[in-house]
């Protein structure tokens, strides 16, 4: 919808009727917009997030009226956006299978809510953190068992701190592609 405007403010996003919509894919994606008001955006039936944020010069979300629990694609949704912080808090991802390059190169430093993610029907996390400049990793509630895609999950990632919810996910994410030398996961006490 706003897919590469240059566009840099829209008003009367709040006056969106969206309770409709299935499929959210690409909207605000590299998007000159700085500022968004999606407080109103009724997402109970959207299943596709897909690139929704992609190179978002939007350096500030708030996201915690989203309902996200009919959501099976998350991918790219925050690639290489400008948003510093998120709190992902009230994410319902129970539905999601595929996170890949869900945070690929994103500015985001801060993630709320990353700790509480249901992933226990994900199978692919491709590049979800790769280039991110998020500091901590703690994937405590991340259940790989479905995931068949690692692939450069953690590449160029600046994270040094890593908590993973049993050894096995440890072991997994420990031995994803091109992960950094200076990131460790180990299990959360």
């Amino acid at each position: 919808m706003f897919d590469g405007s240059e566009t840099t403010e829209i008003k009367g996003l709040e006056k969106f009727n969206t309770s409709n919509v299935t499929n959210m894919d690409c909207m605000f994606a590299s998007s000159k917009i700085t500022s968004l008001d999606l407080s109103s955006f009724d997402t109970s039936n959207v299943t596709s997030m897909y690139y929704m944020f992609e190179r978002s010069k939007v350096t500030s979300l708030d996201l915690s009226t989203f309902d996200t629990s009919k959501v099976t694609s998350m991918t790219g949704m925050f690639y290489d956006s400008k948003v510093t912080t998120l709190d992902l808090s009230s994410f319902d991802t129970s539905k999601v299978t595929d996170m890949g390059k869900m945070f690929d190169g994103s500015e985001t430093t801060e993630i709320k809510g990353l700790e509480k993610f249901n992933t226990s029907n994900v199978t692919n996390m491709d590049c979800m953190f790769a280039s991110s400049k998020i500091t901590s990793l703690d994937l405590s509630s991340f259940d790989t068992s479905k995931v068949t895609d690692m692939n450069r999950m953690f590449w160029e990632a600046k994270a040094t701190t890593g908590y993973a919810r049993t050894q096995a996910d440890a072991d997994k994410f420990n031995a994803s592609s091109d992960k950094p030398s200076t990131l460790t996961f180990v299990v959360k006490q």
